[in-house]
């Protein structure tokens, strides 16, 4: 096997984001991204096996850290007993989304191509992942709480997915905006607010509404 050049991949990797960021995915050419990189695009191939893997190479270290991020948080809240849980459930939130947020603005490149020229790869729905567990954990939340709801149990998945979908395309707005990153935190820690408001009106403390 041919021995690979010290420093293409690494170039390869800095020329794929700017295409990818300037024209998203769909339209990035591989032969761009080669000869602005000064490599062919069998070297590419070679590396990555094709656009979309190299599209991976880019943002799938991003994706998992934020991931594992969100899961940790969300068992850490999850390991509390029922009391603390509706005692700290607000505040406790808010901090774990605030350090994601450090993480997002920390890779931001990264996080700005998965928002918006991810189109076309695996990765255009990542946000649902995100709104999947929170759902998911909401409702553990839930049981484990005691809290009361109206609804049918279908009607009320439905409902929170809606609510928790809201949630995180309103946080990624920040990216979208162009906000710095202490506004972006100023920015989340309200809509936390607002969010957390909203799903106590709806859900309730734990007690029957009538």
């Amino acid at each position: 096997m041919a021995k690979q050049i010290e420093g293409v991949y690494e170039r390869i990797l800095e020329c794929a984001k700017a295409e990818f960021l300037d024209k998203g995915y769909v339209d990035a050419s591989l032969r761009t991204i080669a000869a602005n990189a000064d490599t062919s695009t069998n070297s590419i191939y070679v590396r990555f096996k094709d656009k979309e893997g190299l599209f991976s190479a880019i943002v799938e270290p991003a994706v998992n850290t934020l991931m594992d991020m969100f899961r940790n948080v969300q068992e850490t809240f999850h390991s509390f007993d029922s009391e603390t849980q509706k005692q700290q459930m607000g505040k406790y939130s808010s901090n774990g989304m605030l350090a994601m947020i450090d993480y997002i603005y920390d890779h931001l490149d990264e996080f700005r191509l998965l928002l918006d020229a991810s189109y076309g790869t695996r990765y255009q729905n990542f946000v649902d992942e995100l709104v999947r567990v929170e759902t998911e954990y909401t409702y553990k939340y839930m049981e484990a709480t005691g809290c009361f709801m109206e609804m049918e149990e279908a009607v009320s998945r439905d409902f929170l997915h809606i609510v928790d979908t809201a949630y995180f395309e309103g946080i990624f707005e920040v990216i979208r905006h162009g906000m710095g990153r202490e506004r972006a935190k100023q920015y989340v820690s309200m809509l936390g607010e607002y969010h957390h408001a909203g799903f106590q009106a709806i859900v309730g403390s734990g007690e029957e509404i009538l």
